[in-house]
């Protein structure tokens, strides 16, 4: 009873803190859909450079036009929840270093909850609304279609957030790891946009693990297209497993901790 009350406190509060950061973003109604309007508009215009090298190759490496746009659908929109609901999840490190944590410290809840939860991007609503608008268009739009693509989402956003809270608990040992986090962080991105099958060798080994992107690039073909239930079952191992690890790594680090004597109000 106390574990289910513990976790309904937790919801309660994260959707608290939802609730604030989208109040907090219509204060500024114009700049938040110019930017979410801009960032949509930026994936469409990477599509079409991809429509553009489809037209000449129509089939690469088994991947066609409608899996590449897939692909960006779940990689955008995978992205935009995470950073829209747990906008923090790319600036952990940043926030150790800076002794910003201090802030977190002092709230009776979860520390990496509070930290997550307390931000939420605003170009990510761009990219969560372009990955279901490409769905919609090339999609399969049947029940089971919705489910798998919702499972996508969920897998993909699930390891961006966990991979980089993970690469930012480097901060607890290492002190300024922005720099570190920063490229990893455009290069797991990147790597999620390109189809996996057109890398090979130690390239490929370590994007399905180093650098666990393969996990986000391969969904098209192995979660949507042609259904392969190892490949699922992998991916939402590893999803779930990087979770569990980047909570358990952060509260390790958490004793590590030396107060920055921060002293700041959340607006």
């Amino acid at each position: 009873m106390q574990t289910a009350a513990k976790i309904g406190a937790n919801v309660r509060f994260a959707l608290t803190c939802w609730k604030v950061n989208l109040a907090s973003a219509m204060e500024y109604r114009l700049s938040f859909f110019l930017l979410a309007g801009m960032m949509f508009v930026n994936n469409f215009i990477w599509l079409f450079f991809w429509s553009l090298f489809f037209e000449r190759f129509p089939v690469v490496q088994g991947w066609e036009m409608e899996d590449v746009m897939m692909l960006w659908a779940l990689s955008a929109g995978g992205f935009g929840w995470a950073a829209m609901l747990f906008g923090n999840f790319s600036r952990i490190a940043g926030i150790v270093a800076t002794g910003q944590l201090d802030v977190y410290l002092s709230q009776p809840k979860p520390v990496l909850l509070s930290v997550l939860a307390s931000r939420s991007s605003v170009t990510a609503a761009g990219d969560f609304l372009f990955g279901i608008t490409v769905f919609l268009i090339a999609g399969d739009t049947s029940l089971r279609g919705i489910l798998l693509f919702a499972l996508g989402l969920l897998i993909s956003g699930l390891l961006f957030i966990a991979v980089m809270v993970i690469a930012g608990c480097s901060a607890f040992y290492i002190g300024h790891a922005e720099g570190f986090t920063q490229q990893l962080f455009n290069s797991f991105i990147a790597l999620t946009t390109y189809p996996s099958d057109i890398f090979r060798g130690l390239a490929k080994l370590a994007l399905f693990s180093l650098v666990p992107a393969g996990f986000i690039s391969y969904l098209p073909i192995g979660l949507l297209k042609d259904f392969d239930p190892a490949f699922v079952a992998g991916a939402t191992a590893v999803a779930a497993g990087l979770t569990i690890a980047a909570a358990l790594l952060f509260r390790i680090g958490l004793r590590r901790y030396s107060s920055g004597n921060t002293i700041a109000m959340r607006s």
